[in-house]
């Protein structure tokens, strides 16, 4: 996979944080000893958000052209390049850019950057578009989206929907996000009436691998969902298909998927072409699907 090296300038980089149990000492040097924790935090939470800022801007400065449509995609990546591309835009460095945002956050986020924004329909023709992604598979680039907690009137659909309708699409993520032998959850899309029967289809399909959990709008998540299943602005249900092993292949995991009655969708997101800008201590890596061929007509 061909990989492109941007380094970052004047970065003060931290070693991630490894946290011990402090032993029994005076009440005095435990506060010190927490406090000390507390700061090489929030010194390695600052470094992270510096990448983040280094692979947002250097994604709305490779990308971004003037008289552009805009998926705007959502999280802290992406807000990062929201706030740049209003600045940019500010500036007359970039004019006649119009917004489509991915979620109610992304839409405020443009909205206080000075983004002019259109609504999202089927016919919409958009350039191009940038996202976080919680996961994103080496090699194949197929990404994970919809883990984070929804808000009111946010659409996993519709964000998977501008991705994949974008001219181009880049994920901007970090470098613990962007690797092979993938874990954590993936979010489903199921039809509420049914759901119990769809999930217990799935649970059985991957019985040994992952637990499937009704997500809940309130209140703890569980097996059930509580007595408050989140219910999407389309009426459906989300799944959270959890696995306990490693995840081998998106592609196949999506495919099954697709193929269970009731799912209406899933978080699993697969686009040619696709640019992932992965920010790291050490710099700043960009990866593409392209094939080599379609790359060099491009160059």
């Amino acid at each position: 996979m061909p990989t492109t090296a941007v380094p970052f300038s004047n970065l003060n980089l931290q070693l991630p944080v490894i946290h011990r149990t402090i032993p029994s000492i005076p009440c005095g040097k435990v506060l010190a000893a927490r406090r000390r924790n507390f700061m090489t935090a929030t010194r390695a939470s600052l470094t992270d958000d510096t990448g983040l800022f280094e692979a947002a801007k250097h994604t709305v400065d490779t990308f971004v052209k003037s008289g552009m449509v805009i998926g705007l995609g959502s999280g802290n990546a992406s807000g990062m390049a929201i706030q740049y591309l209003g600045r940019q835009l500010r500036a007359g460095a970039l004019k006649d850019i119009v917004g489509i945002p991915t979620s109610v956050a992304s839409a405020s986020d443009a909205a206080k950057a000075g983004i002019p924004l259109d609504h999202y329909e089927d016919s919409s023709h958009i350039d191009f578009a940038f996202d976080d992604a919680d996961i994103v598979e080496e090699g194949t680039l197929i990404a994970v989206i919809g883990r984070r907690k929804l808000q009111e009137e946010e659409s996993i659909i519709q964000e998977k929907s501008i991705l994949k309708s974008a001219d181009k699409l880049v994920f901007i993520v970090t470098e613990n996000q962007y690797k092979g032998g993938l874990d954590g959850s993936i979010p489903v899309l199921v039809q509420s009436l049914n759901w119990l029967e769809t999930a217990e289809e799935i649970d059985d399909l991957f019985l040994g691998d992952a637990e499937v959990w009704r997500r809940p709008s309130i209140g703890h998540a569980g097996p059930l969902g509580g007595d408050f299943p989140l219910v999407t602005r389309e009426g459906h249900n989300v799944l959270d298909l959890i696995f306990t092993s490693p995840i081998l292949n998106l592609a196949e995991v999506a495919e099954s998927l697709d193929k269970i009655d009731g799912v209406m969708d899933h978080g699993v997101i697969s686009k040619i072409p696709c640019t992932v800008v992965i920010a790291s201590e050490s710099g700043m890596r960009v990866v593409d699907n392209l094939p080599n061929k379609v790359r060099e007509l491009q160059s």
